[in-house]
This record gives C-alpha cells, structure tokens and sequence, in this order.
C-alpha cells in the first residue's frame, strides 16, 4: 500500500533512507548527512508549508527544484545534486513510496573539465614543505604530523583517508597499505619506504593508546581524529614557515593531491598511471590534469565508434 508522509513522519522516512545508504549503499556518516539534507531541502521545496505526500511529486517537480538550485547566487558544486537526487528517488521507487521510478528521469547536469588546472607545488617546493614538518615548524607532534603528510604527498591521500587508515590496514610483510576511499571502496596500493618508515617511527616513539585508528590525538584519552581538520592546520602553520606562496580561499589539504598528480604529469607518467595512483573512479576527473600535457591526453582516449564502412 502506497504511503504518504501524513500517515508516515519525514524523521521516519529519513531514518529508513539512512539504513538503506549505510547497508545497502556503504556510504560514510558524512555523505549520508549530505544525502539527508536533500531530502528536507527538496521536501520543504515542494510542499511548501502544506502536508508532504510522496504520491504528489512529479519529474516536473524534480526539474523545478534542480533550476531552483542552478539560479542560486552561489549555486552548489553540483557534480554532486543529481546523484543525490537519483539516489533518494531509486529509495523511494525501491521502498514503493512512489509508483513510477523519477530517478530514470533526472538529467544529467554538464560538467566543464579542464578549465582550471588545480593549484600545485613543485617537487622541490614538496620537499621543503616536507621539511618544514618534520623539522616541527607545523607543531609539538612532528612524528605523527610528518607521517600523515608523507602520506598525502607520496600516495596522493585525501585527508579523510588518512585519518581513517586503521593499524591492520598496513601489510608491513608485502609492503602495502589499504586505503578506505570514497564510497566505501577499499584499495590496497604499494607504501613506499619512506612513508612506512615515518608510520613506524610514530608507532615506535609518539603514539599512545588502545584506538585501532592509526592516527590518534596526542593527549589522553588518545582518541581517532573526527576529521581531516588536524592536517589542513598542519598544513597551514608548515606553509607559514617556508617561501612557499599559497593562494587564498584554498583548501591546502588538496595541495599535495594535486602536486602529485600534476608532477607524474611533468615527469612523463601516462593518465592512466595518474588514475590508477590516485584511485580515479571516472576518467573525467584524470582530465584536469590534461591540459598540462595533451599528447598524453591521446593515450586515454576513446575510439569513435564507427558504423560499416567508417561513417559514425
């Protein structure tokens, strides 16, 4: 039987939303607070004051809200939006809160690549940040703090992965390390000496405390960062202690992502050695870096699909 939110409460709804993307769709607290968001935002927006009912909403309804957000003054990154609206409407299709599938019926918003290359360090301006760390300019903890950006500047990490990176997540044996990325995708890529010799440094002579999270505060009761905070301050106070200029309004916890990837660039690498080095999921996201080398742009280029006879 169909049910509408007069006789089933938005809270319940957003409940059940959360277990079905925890569960079935593996996504982290974070994202999933993200999705719900969406679900009052477009709620609130349809009905408006009056009571919600789920039978209601119509793909017209999803069109005005997706142009209600493009005419925002500052629109939402929204790379983001319709993946999220897919998602909560394949839930409703799924749950049999709604009788038709909407998620088939929301368009797909383009997306411009390759017009901005990502703010990056050179090699060198990489190894005196490094420096910079280890030598403490970033604070009291340079053990702990060296690792974590050893890390991202070896291994291209985001600072979530970092922080997320669990003591039986390093394989010492064979060398390598598993990273819990995005989406609840786990890779296992190589960990290069240098970094696990700084891992082993901190575990050896700084960390403390029973937490199974690689990376805990320094003072008792030793507890797992919440999020990727600790390395943007890090970050922030080691650039303050070199000649390193660093453009304002940026993140600088994606500075040393985007040096790695732009420095393979320059050294020869191929895009798809970029893609597999930072675990790209969509080849789209490799292209920011292609401006910077477009003969290597071909070696990841798709055939045009030809008809008999050569004509598309």
């Amino acid at each position: 039987m169909m049910e509408t939110l007069t006789t089933q409460p938005r809270e319940k709804l957003k409940t059940e939303y959360r277990n079905y993307l925890s569960r079935q769709r593996g996504l982290t607290d974070k994202t999933i607070y993200k999705y719900c968001t969406f679900v009052d935002r477009f709620l609130d927006f349809k009905f408006a004051g009056t009571p919600d009912n789920l039978s209601l909403i119509t793909a017209h309804d999803i069109a005005d809200f997706l142009h209600h957000l493009s005419g925002r003054a500052e629109p939402l990154r929204d790379k983001t939006v319709v993946p999220t609206m897919r998602s909560l409407f394949r839930f409703l299709f799924q749950t049999e809160k709604i009788q038709k599938n909407l998620a088939l019926g929301i368009p797909s918003i383009a997306q411009k690549y390759g017009k901005r290359i990502p703010y990056h360090l050179t090699t060198e301006q990489v190894e005196e940040l490094l420096r910079a760390v280890r030598s403490g300019g970033s604070g009291a903890y340079g053990r702990r703090n060296y690792a974590m950006i050893l890390l991202m500047a070896r291994l291209g990490l985001r600072g979530p992965e970092v922080i997320a990176i669990q003591l039986e997540d390093i394989d010492w044996r064979n060398g390598e390390i598993i990273i819990r990325g995005k989406g609840g995708y786990h890779d296992r890529t190589p960990l290069l000496q240098d970094a696990g010799d700084a891992i082993a440094d901190y575990v050896q002579h700084e960390r403390k405390g029973s937490s199974r999270h690689l990376f805990v505060a320094n003072k008792s009761p030793y507890r797992p960062f919440k999020d990727a905070q600790i390395l943007n301050t890090t970050l922030v106070k080691a650039l303050k202690t070199t000649t390193i200029p660093t453009p304002k309004r940026y993140t600088v916890n994606n500075i040393l992502r985007h040096s790695l990837a732009t420095n393979l660039v320059q050294r020869g690498a191929s895009f798809e050695e970029i893609s597999n080095t930072l675990r790209h999921r969509s080849r789209n996201t490799t292209l920011l870096y292609a401006r910077q080398d477009i003969d290597g742009l071909r070696t990841i280029a798709l055939s045009w699909p030809l008809t008999e006879g050569g004509r598309l």
